[in-house]
């Protein structure tokens, strides 16, 4: 498939396989930890209501802390995509 393209386009299209795997395993995982995150704090409240503040302040700086992960893979993903360094390594 790829005899006779050039090293940019190989470069490009293993960049642009790299990215979409990137972005997608680097969304869905912190997505899936902050729903198990929701349910166990939803099932610790119906538990103990008096403390419901509080698992709501815990959850809230988790649910932060999480996020905070898939924002460092997007930004390195935009990283991949705009500022290859695959490029300047290869000399093009």
């Amino acid at each position: 498939m790829f005899e006779n393209a050039s090293p940019e386009l190989i470069i490009t299209v293993v960049t642009i396989i790299t990215s979409i795997l990137g972005i997608v395993l680097g969304t869905a995982v912190p997505a899936n930890a902050e729903g198990k995150a929701v349910q166990k704090a939803l099932e610790g409240i119906a538990r103990q209501p008096d403390v419901a503040s509080d698992i709501r302040t815990t959850l809230l700086i988790s649910l932060a802390m999480l996020e905070t992960t898939a924002i460092y893979v997007l930004l390195v993903i935009l990283i991949i995509i705009f500022g290859n360094p695959l490029f300047d390594a290869f000399g093009f």
